[in-house]
């Protein structure tokens, strides 16, 4: 296997290759990991028992893979990577805001997802846990490095792999015995709800900037609708399974999040060591999404100012820098785990959600996924250096949000008056909507007949042929 030539660039079509089947390994197996586990244990730690815990988290997950698999449908339609797509909606250059923001978020998860794996492999081997991370790092360098295909590949074997095991695991975690009023639907709390379900949507759209990325190689013409539903089923059964377990192991095993891994493993007694090299593997699959998703992320932003081919030895230098980084701030951030987990989780919400909102309703409602692959590549194209519009309503709907904001570091009124209820995830969801939507139906329908002749459809972009 060969390391992958693409980076950013438009995959024509004689490189396509897959079926839409594909994707389902791949975003359920994104999803079988113990961070997925502590994120279902956050409803148990707001305070909610197990029967609203796992309603917010079906609820969550059910929504917020709407739109996470709503991205993964641009993959083969446009055949470019998910936040160069950006372009078409924040401009050339004004896509780098989205993308800088994104990039926190991809080196968030990667230390998050180690720190839990150090922790993991220090219940098996006496190694000091900043040797942990920087294995953890290098190996996935190795993963990301060769890129698409063999992500794909690791993927469909982790899928079975963990499949069989959490199968066995989920029949030992519902045997263990939980206090009682745990599965009764009593002490509803509102501002825990909202909080739990915002979770759980974040967390699918975690994987919105980078979704397509992992479907841009299959065909053109590849039904949406298969695209949809393969990723959608593919992350809501993945990341509702290790949710619910999450909470019940919070609830079942007391001081279980201290260790979660060890913890985790130790249920197969004899045969813990099987659970150990999942759970570790797991955290090593997803790190390479997130390594994969910021050399995407980089590349995007350093292209329209310095032109250059991405070859495999550019690719490993981008690779090698962002792997130090995101190692180093891993080494650097041990401490309080479950703490900036949680505001991270929220954190992350504040951004992600008006970003989708507009790249959603750019590429479905307004444009119907017609664009001109070779002008978002242009800085001098049609979709400009900076659109206005979108770069407003991005910054105006992150502040509208923060009266809404609850977090261990910053209550605000809204949500003060709201008994603790963090809305903010809707604010950020409709607000730039509604005013990305109006001002650029006005510029696309000025703009679209400049001289008698229509935008080119993607697929006749004479920059595909």
């Amino acid at each position: 296997m060969k390391v992958e030539e693409r980076s950013i660039e438009y995959i024509p079509a004689n490189e396509r290759h897959g079926k839409a089947k594909d994707l389902f390994p791949i975003w359920f197996g994104a999803n079988m990991n113990i961070t997925t586990l502590v994120s279902g244990s956050l409803p148990i730690v707001l305070g909610l028992n197990l029967f609203w815990s796992v309603t917010a988290i079906i609820l969550g997950s059910l929504i917020g893979a709407i739109f996470m698999a709503s991205h993964s449908v641009q993959g083969p339609k446009l055949g470019i990577p998910q936040m160069i797509q950006s372009r078409a909606q924040f401009g050339v250059i004004g896509a780098i805001i989205p993308l800088f923001l994104v990039m926190f978020i991809y080196l968030g998860f990667f230390a998050s997802n180690t720190l839990l794996a150090a922790q993991t492999i220090a219940n098996i081997f006496p190694i000091n846990q900043s040797w942990n991370i920087m294995i953890i790092g290098a190996i996935c360098f190795v993963v990301a490095l060769y890129g698409y295909d063999l992500i794909h590949k690791v993927q469909k074997w982790f899928s079975a792999a963990s499949l069989f095991l959490f199968l066995i695991m989920t029949f030992i975690v519902f045997q263990l015995p939980v206090p009682a009023g745990q599965w009764v639907p009593d002490d509803f709390a509102l501002s825990g709800f909202f909080l739990s379900v915002s979770i759980a949507v974040t967390w699918q759209l975690s994987y919105a900037p980078y979704v397509a990325d992992y479907s841009r190689y299959l065909p053109v013409h590849t039904p949406p609708a298969k695209t949809f539903w393969y990723s959608y089923t593919g992350t809501v059964i993945g990341a509702v399974w290790m949710m619910v377990l999450g909470a019940v192991l919070t609830v079942a095993i007391p001081g279980f999040l201290d260790n979660t891994g060890g913890n985790l493993a130790h249920l197969f007694g004899n045969f813990a060591i099987l659970m150990f090299v999942l759970i570790v593997f797991g955290q090593l699959a997803i790190n390479v999404f997130n390594l994969y998703g910021a050399f995407m992320s980089s590349v995007t932003t350093i292209e329209p100012f310095f032109k250059f081919r991405v070859t495999p030895k550019v690719r490993m230098g981008f690779l090698l820098c962002i792997t130090i980084i995101a190692t180093t701030l891993c080494i650097v951030g041990q401490g309080n785990f479950l703490e900036f987990f949680m505001n991270f989780i929220f954190f992350m919400s504040y951004f992600l959600i008006p970003w989708t909102s507009i790249n959603l309703v750019d590429y479905y409602i307004l444009r119907q996924g017609e664009y001109s692959v070779k002008d978002i590549f242009d800085v001098n194209g049609k979709y400009g250096k900076i659109n206005w519009i979108a770069t407003i309503a991005f910054v105006a709907s992150i502040v509208a949000e923060i009266p809404f904001i609850n977090t261990s570091f910053y209550v605000g009124p809204a949500a003060r008056a709201l008994h603790g209820a963090d809305l903010a995830w809707a604010m950020g969801l409709f607000l730039p909507a509604v005013l990305y939507y109006f001002p650029m139906k006005r510029r696309i329908r000025k703009d679209m007949f400049p001289s008698g002749v229509d935008s080119v459809p993607v697929e006749h972009d004479e920059f595909l042929s």
